[in-house]
């Protein structure tokens, strides 16, 4: 893997000649990306000396100082490695350390690694930073339920694929903070590995001060309090409620052949019902969601992990697999050209397949919580049944889904206008799985959602 070194400077020209030196001088095929962040030392002079001389350097300028978080954010489009570290242009850190954290990402273990200075080697200093350190680590880790030992340290290692997908917003040394609630909330596998430390005092140039403790504190509440992306934030919210998924695979189960294709994976909330089949192939038209997947489970010759955008024809390595079935769960809402959709779905079932299609129902529920995931409607039956079948669809079987739902949907989208499902509502919709499971025993005259199954009679 390319590691790209991003080092965000500011008034530090006694030690930006050596920490250059000592990166270059690490044994990884790397690229270096350096942002003066309006320096008035010196710096900036030094830094275009070292510029003309060494092209190969990525350097850009800005002409005020705005802060470490601003910094890393400008180098983020020109990366163009695979692993990202932030390096700090003080010599606190080594790195030739880089090594060992490098290690875990290129071994599929982790997604972000956090070098610990508590862990390893380090040199005894102010008992003040440590204990500052303490507490807002420990506050972070009460508010996102984990077990971090440093948020604040200067080794931060990711997928550099992750974190250019994540959009920052904090400018100074909030970003320790912005960046770690956010790849908590994201659920990404975050691993720690002890470095070694030497501390300087503020006599030495540290900028990092007592009053920077409040910030960090905003951004982990506000990175707590805050989604950004709804679509992903509701994945994992209904990832607690496993006894809807297990009654819709119940309901469902028997149409189910021995090659199933799910589109939209998601979170794998329902694909982890299909293992044990001869072949389960996952696809989504998001890298995020297909990291996920990556995560839960285990890439092999039965189960198989691809891209796929329904919107577009499948590729001719998706159609070799010569799939029984399609699953296809709370996706056609989210196409523009559903129609199309239907039929790429169609292309990849063998003649007799079928496709599972699950969608909102009932047009007049279409409210706050669709607009923020993105749907462009709710569907009728007969509407979804027409297109079905101008997709050139045999309907099988049709029945709704879940009508004990709609009230609550009603409430949080067109009344309360909220824009993700609240957690405890998710819980208490858990406690109602008696009443959902027993709808497989009597025609329920509507639900939150629909279902279809249709077959694909067309000879190839």
């Amino acid at each position: 893997m390319r590691l790209s070194v991003i080092i965000p400077v500011y008034n530090e020209i006694n030690t930006i000649e050596e920490i250059i030196r000592r990166v270059e001088a690490t044994p990884h095929e790397k690229e270096i990306l350096i942002v003066d962040d309006g320096s008035t030392d010196g710096t900036t002079e030094i830094l275009r000396e070292i510029e003309a001389q060494s092209p190969h350097l990525k350097i850009f300028y800005h002409e005020k100082n705005r802060g470490k978080g601003a910094a890393i954010r400008h180098a983020l489009p020109y990366v163009t490695g695979d692993v990202i570290v932030i390096q700090d242009a003080d010599l606190e850190y080594f790195p030739e350390e880089y090594t060992p954290m490098l290690q875990v990402i290129e071994s599929g273990k982790g997604d972000v690694v956090y070098g610990t200075r508590f862990l390893g080697p380090h040199r005894v200093f102010h008992f003040t930073h440590y204990l500052g350190n303490k507490i807002l680590t420990g506050l972070c880790n009460i508010l996102f339920n984990t077990i971090l030992s440093d948020m604040t340290t200067g080794y931060k290692m990711f997928n550099a694929k992750i974190l250019k997908s994540i959009p920052l917003q904090a400018d100074g040394f909030g970003f320790d903070a912005e960046i770690t609630g956010r790849i908590f909330r994201k659920k990404l596998r975050v691993y720690e590995v002890p470095i070694s430390y030497d501390g300087r005092s503020y006599e030495d140039g540290k900028k990092l001060r007592w009053t920077d403790a409040f910030v960090l504190l905003y951004w982990l509440v506000r990175c707590r309090l805050t989604t950004l992306d709804i679509g992903e934030e509701t994945l994992f919210r209904l990832s607690s409620v496993n006894k809807y998924y297990q009654i819709f695979y119940d309901r469902v189960a028997h149409l189910i052949g021995r090659r199933p294709l799910e589109i939209g994976s998601g979170a794998g909330n329902f694909t982890r019902f299909l293992l044990g089949k001869e072949l389960v192939v996952a696809t989504d038209c998001s890298n995020n969601h297909l990291h996920t997947i990556r995560q839960r489970f285990v890439e092999n010759k039965r189960f198989r992990i691809h891209y796929f955008d329904a919107s577009q024809p499948p590729s001719d390595e998706l159609k070799a697999y010569r799939v029984d079935t399609v699953i296809c769960l709370n996706v056609l809402e989210h196409i523009e050209d559903d129609i199309a959709a239907l039929r790429h779905m169609k292309s990849l079932l063998v003649p007799g397949g079928r496709l599972i299609l699950l969608v909102p129902s009932i047009k007049a529920l279409y409210g706050s919580l669709d607009i923020g995931l993105e749907h462009y409607r709710r569907y009728s039956k007969a509407e979804l049944l027409e297109k079905m079948q101008q997709a050139g669809f045999a309907i099988e079987h049709t029945f709704f889904f879940n009508m004990w739902g709609v009230p609550g949907w009603f409430m949080n989208s067109r009344v309360l206008r909220r824009k993700v499902l609240p957690k405890f509502q998710l819980y208490f919709f858990t406690l109602l799985h008696p009443l959902v499971r027993i709808e497989r025993f009597f025609k329920t005259p509507f639900g939150l959602s629909v279902v279809a199954i249709g077959k694909n009679l067309d000879p190839r």
